[in-house]
């Protein structure tokens, strides 16, 4: 390379060794003015020690042998090169402004003014600079063709397309997907024939089909007699007999009669199950378990075996609100069990949103909504003493935030005032019918003992038929055979000492599983004297829950955060594993193995749950007048009427509930008779005004005898339609 004065064609020879490389340092202490060295696509006026040699040029420098005169002469014509090119290069860059500016006459003039060697012996650095300035025209111009196209604008439809293709493979819609592909598989075939088979068996989901139907029509019709029901005419209150499932309003908005309304139900049932897998996902995910661990733990949630012999039961299905508003409002709070309180993370829409979704999950029941409701309410206590705690001990504020503070207190507020609302008419209930009140006798009867936890229903394909001499043992099964599943249990124990979570979070989550264990005895442990019964005398509203069992429901959430934490820790410690190995061909069999705990827990939830055909609405039913009494009535049969009566909600003295009031009492019993003067007069001085016998229930009952005696002397009409007779009072 060369030294020396840019732009100039005396060149001297770059000194080798040491003294070559201090010439910078020598030169920049003796005041010469230095500037970054530019390249331009042409070839410059001169070089220094840091350029590159001009482009069509011969290389410069000192040679090991070379000979000292021979790279002066070198360097003078390649400077005088240089100066001859640097004339051409602004004569060029003239004649472009000249025609820039349509001036012909400068265009002809020769660019005499422009000298690069003279320039730059009067200032190198401006030459340089004056040289680029007038170069920049036309370099853009003769590369231009080499450049990369720019990249064309996307249209609106192009952006779209990537926007539902993000979303189509985000974690969470493909979370929603697989969950509700799971659940019609799970539950198949609920939806093969949905219009006219019902799970489990047709008596309970009569009743709840019922219920959402109604709750959809009043809403709709006439709001304010959502709680006065056309089921158990004259009672008031009625629709608060039972849990109300009044949650799934909106779904009940859509379609009418008995078909729409079975139809409505599968669909729920099956959605129930889905978003409960969903919900106990978003959980274990926010807590901070892996994918895989996650959905174990959504589909131990959901797919428990003993949750088998609650398949007739929707309000108990119901449940996937409880995880899922967890899970938000850990969200919005910024807390997780693997990383603790990080604030940085906090988000007040988000717990605005889990206030929401635990207010729906308290209005479809007080079932399983009582339970959560006091769970949230004892969990905002232990955090507000630990804030507390923290800060008396530290001396500093916890960053806490009042737009946090605000959406808890509204959405507690909220949560709240919809307890409030549901409660009041249960209350109302109780003081017209305090007969209706629970007993701890009535508890004792659905007590299980602790053989339960380990018995399956007869509906698990895998365990059903193994456990039969099991569940003979158990004074009643359905609500005593609470096995959450082997592979469950194992997967948990495991938890304990392989897990991501702390030691003391996996104490923690034991605890809960014992403590959790224990309630659900009711009074198989100890009488329940320290456990079940304060609760039951205690707290508002919990002498309820007759059923003590279905609080596995919560041991089951515990027991799959726990399985959660182990295999995310198994997933973690293969990943480690595959990407040490080299090669990596064991990796991809090595991950498909984490697959192995949910495949297990999968298999174990398989049901045999039978699907029976719905009996078919007497066409009676469609054309009599209410308010009417559907003979013969009991407890199964008034479920199927309930049912019937959603073609148009006629007034019905029939109804099945958790409990059968006294005057359906006194109408089963005077009816017995029907029709005579006796029942007659009865049935009218309650507005009764239409009796439908049906020909097919009457066989071993009195009806079978009376059914087709004439009626003419006792002021009433009678009329055969299809399979009923009709009578008109």
């Amino acid at each position: 390379m060369t030294s020396g004065q840019p732009g100039t064609g005396n060149a001297r020879p770059t000194p080798t060794g040491a003294a070559g490389e201090s010439q910078p340092a020598t030169t920049a202490a003796a005041g010469t003015p230095t500037q970054p060295a530019r390249t331009s696509d042409k070839a410059p006026a001169g070089t220094t020690a840091d350029q590159s040699p001009p482009v069509g040029g011969d290389t410069t420098g000192a040679t090991p042998n070379g000979d000292a005169g021979a790279v002066r002469a070198t360097s003078g014509a390649a400077s005088k090169d240089a100066a001859r090119h640097g004339d051409k290069q602004g004569n060029a860059a003239k004649k472009y402004d000249a025609v820039k500016k349509d001036d012909t006459t400068k265009a002809s003039k020769p660019a005499e003014d422009s000298d690069p060697a003279k320039d730059a012996k009067a200032d190198g650095a401006d030459a340089t600079d004056k040289v680029d300035s007038e170069a920049k025209p036309v370099g853009p111009e003769r590369w231009e063709a080499f450049a990369s196209a720019p990249e064309p604008r996307p249209s609106i439809f192009s952006r779209a397309g990537r926007a539902v293709g993000r979303f189509l493979i985000h974690e969470w819609t493909l979370a929603a997907l697989g969950a509700l592909a799971l659940a019609v598989l799970m539950t198949w075939p609920t939806l093969r024939y949905p219009r006219y088979t019902l799970p489990q068996d047709y008596w309970d989901p009569s009743l709840q089909a019922w219920q959402m139907a109604w709750s959809g029509h009043i809403l709709l019709a006439e709001p304010a007699r959502l709680w006065q029901s056309n089921t158990f005419f004259p009672e008031l209150w009625s629709f608060a007999f039972s849990d109300t499932l009044l949650g799934y309003a909106p779904a009940g908005m859509l379609g009418s009669g008995p078909e729409d309304a079975v139809l409505r139900y599968n669909i729920m049932f099956v959605l129930a199950h889905a978003l409960a897998t969903l919900g106990a996902y978003a959980l274990a995910r926010q807590l901070g378990a892996g994918r895989i661990g996650a959905a174990v733990a959504g589909v131990s949630y959901t797919y428990a075996p003993w949750l088998l012999a609650q398949a007739g039961h929707l309000h108990v299905l119901s449940n996937g609100g409880i995880p899922l508003a967890l899970a938000m409002l850990a969200r919005g709070h910024g807390w997780s069990l693997r990383h603790g309180y990080r604030p940085e993370r906090r988000h007040d829409g988000w717990v605005y949103a889990g206030w929401l979704v635990a207010a729906w999950q308290l209005s479809l029941g007080f079932g399983i909504g009582l339970p959560f409701a006091y769970f949230l309410a004892g969990a905002v206590l232990v955090t507000a003493v630990l804030f507390i705690v923290r800060r008396l001990r530290t001396g500093q504020a916890v960053p806490f935030g009042r737009r946090l503070f605000a959406a808890d207190v509204l959405g507690g507020v909220l949560f709240a005032g919809v307890g409030l609302l549901m409660a009041f008419p249960f209350f109302k209930v109780t003081e017209l019918h305090p007969y209706a009140e629970r007993t701890i006798g009535d508890i004792s009867l659905f007590s299980p003992p602790a053989s339960g936890f380990v018995t399956a229903p007869g509906e698990s394909r895998i365990w059903g038929g193994l456990h039969e001499g099991a569940r003979a043992a158990l004074p009643w099964h359905p609500e005593m055979t609470l096995l959450p599943g082997f592979v469950l249990y194992a997967l948990a124990a495991g938890g304990l000492f392989f897990s991501v979570w702390r030691l003391r979070h996996r104490l923690l989550l034991l605890t809960g599983v014992l403590l959790t264990m224990v309630f659900a005895m009711g009074t198989r442990f100890f009488d329940g004297t320290f456990t079940y019964v304060p609760l039951f005398e205690y707290l508002p509203g919990w002498s309820a829950l007759r059923t003590p069992g279905r609080l596995m429901l919560w041991t089951t959430l515990l027991l799959g955060l726990l399985a959660a934490g182990a295999v995310t820790a198994l997933t973690d410690r293969v990943r480690e594993l595959t990407a040490q190995r080299i090669p990596s061909w064991p990796g991809p069999w090595l991950r498909m193995a984490t697959l192995l705990p949910l495949l297990l827990v999968t298999v174990e939830g398989l049901n045999t749950t039978p699907h029976p055909v719905v009996p078919t609405q007497p066409a009676a039913m469609r054309s009599a007048e209410g308010p009417m009494l559907v003979l013969p009535s009991n407890q199964s049969l008034d479920q199927h009427v309930m049912l019937w009566s959603t073609s148009g909600f006629p007034d019905v003295v029939n109804g099945g509930s958790g409990f059968t009031p006294r005057q359906l009492d006194d109408v089963r019993r005077v009816s017995q008779s029907f029709p005579d003067q006796t029942s007659i007069d009865y049935l009218r001085t309650l507005g009764v005004r239409t009796v439908v016998l049906l020909r097919g229930q009457v066989a071993g009952t009195p009806w079978e005898i009376t059914i087709d005696a004439p009626v003419e002397s006792l002021g009433i009409s009678r009329q055969e339609v299809g399979e009923a007779v009709v009578y008109r009072l």
